[in-house]
């Protein structure tokens, strides 16, 4: 565990471990849950589709395609334990592929409409 005050700043890196210098990260979607195992219900959204959803979310540059740094204001769930769980899925692109999903950024994604 890392332990952190509330509102104080939370700061991520994640890094692809790969020979190939051509490869570039993306940051998809990132959740918060105040439980290991349920990332659905009771879930608190900090990126979604690329799209940020959390005001304190902060990208920082960074010198290389295949370090991805970010941060947040850490937060508790109201009425549970004081630790909230991470999730984040990650898109691994070739640099330079303007189609792939890493030059598509934030992706606003319609709900279907049910049928009766």
């Amino acid at each position: 565990p890392y332990y952190v005050g509330i509102n104080q700043n939370l700061y991520l890196q994640a890094s692809l471990h790969s020979s190939d210098p051509m490869l570039q990260l993306f940051l998809d979607t990132c959740v918060a849950s105040p439980t290991p195992h349920n990332f659905t219900r009771g879930s608190y959204t900090i990126i979604e589709n690329g799209c940020v959803k959390d005001p304190t979310y902060t990208e920082y540059s960074s010198p290389y395609r295949h370090i991805l740094r970010f941060r947040f204001n850490a937060f508790q769930f109201i009425r549970s334990n004081p630790e909230v769980y991470l999730q984040c899925e990650l898109v691994v692109c070739r640099a330079y592929d303007y189609s792939s999903r890493c030059y598509q950024g934030c992706v606003h994604r319609s709900k279907r409409e049910a049928s009766s």
